[in-house]
């Protein structure tokens, strides 16, 4: 299952009827190699191997779109045990209303335990949903490919490791494939379709449409780290871990920021703890040490030491925030009400903030506009600009004041501001009172390169722009895969797009000069679209 993403939901899911006839024939001429590739019959068996959480939701999604389903696994009478968790899920959906009694019955009837694993023969495509153990998962698959057919599809859904290196001992590694649904099944869309080095290019395909016509969204990648989501997610915890540790902000006041500025669902603190941080932590650094411990997937010492101390959040009750009951949640920090200024001046196109302008005069603010590099002049002389991966205590001579970016200005609830000792009480009153004018709870956070939500998309982006620039998916998989996998707002590169390529390069180089280790070094893939908007030639 997947270790590392938002829980959400339980056995919910809209059901669909099974496959017209004809959809059964066309995908069983697309089984047996005549035209293009299709998906597995409908009327073909799909076994489903371990029938835990994640095995139980795989084998109701084939289930219910129409498929025969065995489920097997090594522990006797827990095969049982699934088949009648399973019908009592489908009963649940005849309560619901989503499945009528007819296609129940029929369902269940289709539904079978397996006690040996012989027993899978005839299965077109066999889900592997067991321990997350390499050793375990090989010795699976090598018995399996002395009871299956040749052209039995095998597919393990590991969130971690290598598809490679799983179908590494088979006699027909062609016919391994990577298929990584999110939990709960039933009710997440995505899956990620994972090629190892030896898969045959058209079983990928047929997992890729078997999937989909089970109404799944499937993405394509090649075997790397963390696939799409658990590698290229990384940032969205290191970054805010980071601005905690260097003292930048507290942990609930991080994630207001990315959730009321940013559009995430939850912050990075508060899903952690959901997801448990000793989970957390090792999908971490399981992706570092797979990269041999590259300095962009670095893992938190502050983590470390939550890991260390037990407290693994909500299911031992601390975690960055407290469940014991009757403990009170820490709130972020909130500036006190300020006066907003009359008048400002905007000097040049504010960038992705452009929209603030005509925000600020809606509020009744007046907005004066004047040549310039992109920042807003405070009547008091100081500077207000978008988080560019500087600090202000690089400016000794100057009030510098920087906002944060935001999804959408308009619906933020909350602004960001960061400055240094430079700037006056009175400067930074200003720029409070100016975002509370347009309604926005303002917090105000250290002196910190890149702030939070600018520098965490930066990040994200560039990692998004990495994996396609290296070939392991395309740009609309990653975006897709990040949309559904996580929940994310936007996916990382369309976001870039709006905020611009360039201006990420730029925002990245800015971090690499302040910690100069290499985490922050822009990748070909973002120098290559930064220069390309620039229109000029990456060479």
């Amino acid at each position: 299952m997947s270790a590392d993403v938002t829980v959400r939901g339980s056995d919910d899911v809209t059901a669909k009827e099974p496959a017209a006839v004809e959809q059964d024939r066309v995908a069983a001429v697309g089984t047996e190699g005549a035209g293009s590739v299709g998906p597995v019959g409908r009327h073909r068996v799909v076994a489903v191997v371990g029938t835990g959480t994640m095995g139980q939701g795989i084998a109701q999604v084939a289930l219910v779109a129409g498929h025969p389903v065995r489920l097997y696994d090594s522990v006797p009478g827990r095969a049982g045990e699934a088949v009648a968790a399973l019908a009592s899920r489908l009963d649940r959906l005849v309560e619901k209303g989503r499945l009528d009694a007819e296609s129940r019955e029929a369902a269940v009837g289709r539904l079978h335990a397996a006690g040996e694993l012989a027993e899978l023969a005839d299965a077109a495509l066999v889900v592997e949903a067991i321990v997350e153990d390499p050793a375990v998962k090989r010795r699976l698959f090598a018995d399996l490919e002395e009871v299956v057919g040749d052209d039995t599809v095998l597919a393990t859904n590991t969130s971690s490791l290598s598809v490679t290196a799983i179908a590494g001992g088979l006699r027909r590694p062609g016919r391994f494939v990577g298929l990584h649904f999110f939990n709960p099944a039933p009710l997440l869309p995505l899956v990620e379709v994972v090629s190892g080095f030896a898969t045959d290019p058209d079983v990928a395909t047929r997992a890729y449409e078997t999937v989909k016509g089970w109404g799944k969204t499937p993405v394509r990648c090649t075997d790397t780290p963390g696939f799409l989501v658990n590698r290229i997610a990384r940032p969205f915890y290191a970054e805010a871990f980071r601005v905690y540790e260097e003292g930048g902000a507290d942990p609930a006041t991080i994630d207001a920021a990315l959730r009321e500025s940013g559009g995430f669902r939850m912050g990075p603190f508060e899903l952690t703890d959901l997801i448990g941080q000793d989970v957390n932590e090792a999908v971490t650094r399981s992706v570092w040490d797979s990269f041999h411990q590259d300095p962009k997937f670095t893992p938190s010492l502050a983590q470390r030491r939550l890991v260390e101390s037990g407290r693994l959040g909500r299911k031992t009750g601390h975690g960055w925030f407290p469940y014991a009951e009757g403990a009170e949640r820490p709130e972020p920090h909130t500036a006190p009400p300020a006066k907003a200024p009359e008048g400002i001046t905007v000097r040049g196109d504010l960038g992705p903030a452009e929209p603030l302008a005509g925000l600020f005069q809606e509020a009744g603010i007046e907005v004066r506009r004047e040549d310039g590099d992109g920042h807003v002049r405070l009547p008091g002389g100081a500077r207000l600009g978008l988080a560019d991966g500087g600090t202000a205590f690089e400016h000794p001579d100057e009030e510098i004041i920087h906002f944060d970016l935001a999804l959408d200005y308009a619906r933020a609830s909350r602004i960001v501001l960061s400055t240094g000792g430079r700037t006056s009480p009175e400067s930074l009153a200003e720029a409070v009172g100016l975002f509370q004018a347009l309604g926005k709870q303002v917090s105000v956070i250290g002196d910190v390169p890149g702030m939070i939500v600018a520098r965490t998309v930066a990040m994200l982006a560039d990692l998004a722009a990495d994996v396609v620039d290296r070939g392991v998916a395309t740009a609309e998989d990653v975006d897709t895969a990040m949309r559904l996998g996580v929940n994310y707002p936007a996916g990382p590169l369309e976001w870039a797009g709006k905020v611009g390529h360039a201006r990420v390069r730029e925002l990245l180089l800015s971090l690499h000069g302040h910690y100069p280790t290499g985490r922050y070094a822009p990748s070909q893939g973002t120098a290559r679209r930064g220069y390309a908007e620039e229109g000029r030639d990456p060479r």
